[in-house]
């Protein structure tokens, strides 16, 4: 069983339940893969602007599964409320 790491950075214009929904359709398009743990980090400032925000809203899950859907940095690239994420395999 591989182990990763996806973290992503949200828009931090997005209210709570938009955030949640958005997170819980991330989940979906990790569908064989188990999140073995979850964090919120909150709200943080950005030491360079991306996409015109001086802030973004990062969240951290941990992965577990033999491979990862391939489409899914596709996805989270072509999403607008992303403004980063950073996926890594840990162990």
């Amino acid at each position: 069983m591989r182990k990763y790491e996806l973290t992503i950075v949200f828009r931090p214009k997005l209210d709570d339940k938009a955030r949640k929904k958005l997170l819980e359709t991330v989940k979906d398009w990790l569908k064989d893969v188990k999140v073995s743990k979850e964090e919120e980090w909150g709200q943080k400032p950005l030491a360079y602007p991306i996409k015109k925000e001086q802030a973004g809203y990062f969240v951290m899950l941990q992965l577990e599964g033999e491979s990862l859907p391939s489409d899914v940095e596709r996805r989270l690239l072509q999403t607008d409320e992303v403004l980063r994420h950073l996926l890594i395999r840990t162990k």
